[in-house]
């Protein structure tokens, strides 16, 4: 579907090439809003701190977790930041900044996380969402984890524009192989579905032999009828967080060490071609 840009988008874009990324900000800030428009009485607070491009540290001591988007990881204990998590905090910190450290929560359907971090949608000065602007700039991956989806589809379209104009994490594709898989953590794969199962823990794709993407029982009829019926050969694209299976020890031979449980359809793509 098809979402007409605000007014007087056109003529900003055109402005945005003379005047550099500053404007491109301006713009998106204004396009963000149209993607996910805010609530009537978000809850008011404080910002102490920007943790990443995806987690705030608020003055009353929470942490916020922004809900929809997973933003590129910032380097710890000696790893390197991945490409684009500066960018992100430092964008996220601007739009705080430009809202004087005051911005608008709603809590998600599921209010806290496994670390007791407060999940959350977050709103700027005017009511715009910050995950779609940083979705929109090309800062961060959506991702839905139910039951926290209610800004799922307008957080797609913020991703799909930055996809589409290749800005930031998409400005090369970040879809991995599924051989090239090395580690455990988010990853976007691209793969064609070389098996699929099913048993008592849901169905069971593997990408090219090397991947294994879970979709477990209860995601399965959020699914349409026959989905699944035609998918083996086809291409696909998914995201999570893979997880290796030979750090649980015992991996038997025949089972793939890298599995990506799936979290919401939302999450699986079959490409087009």
């Amino acid at each position: 579907m098809h979402m007409a840009n605000p007014p007087g988008f056109a003529l900003l874009l055109k402005k945005a090439s003379l005047v550099g990324a500053f404007f491109v900000g301006a713009i998106w800030q204004l396009s963000a809003e149209a993607f996910c428009p805010a609530p009537e009485k978000p809850r008011q607070v404080t910002v102490r701190h920007v943790v990443d491009g995806d987690t705030l540290r608020l003055a009353d001591g929470r942490s916020v977790r922004l809900i929809g988007i997973n933003a590129p990881e910032i380097g710890r204990r000696g790893k390197a930041s991945e490409p684009f998590a500066e960018v992100a905090r430092r964008r996220l910190q601007a739009l705080v900044k430009a809202s004087d450290d005051r911005i608008g929560l709603v809590a998600g359907a599921e209010s806290k996380d496994r670390y007791g971090r407060t999940l959350a949608h977050a709103y700027g000065r005017g009511g715009v969402n910050l995950e779609s602007v940083l979705l929109g700039e090309g800062l961060g991956y959506r991702i839905v984890i139910p039951p926290n989806g209610r800004l799922a589809d307008c957080q797609l379209k913020a991703e799909q524009a930055a996809r589409k104009a290749r800005l930031g994490v998409w400005r090369q594709s970040p879809a991995r192989r599924p051989n090239t898989v090395r580690q455990a953590g988010f990853a976007v794969i691209a793969g064609r579905v070389s098996s699929i199962e099913r048993n008592r823990g849901g169905l069971w794709l593997t990408l090219d032999g090397a991947v294994v993407v879970q979709v477990p029982g209860r995601q399965l009829k959020r699914f349409p009828s026959g989905f699944f019926d035609s998918l083996k050969g086809r291409q696909i694209e998914v995201r999570g967080w893979v997880r290796d299976r030979s750090s649980q020890g015992g991996l038997k031979p025949d089972r793939s060490r890298w599995l990506l449980p799936l979290t919401d359809p939302g999450m699986l793509e079959v490409s087009r071609r």
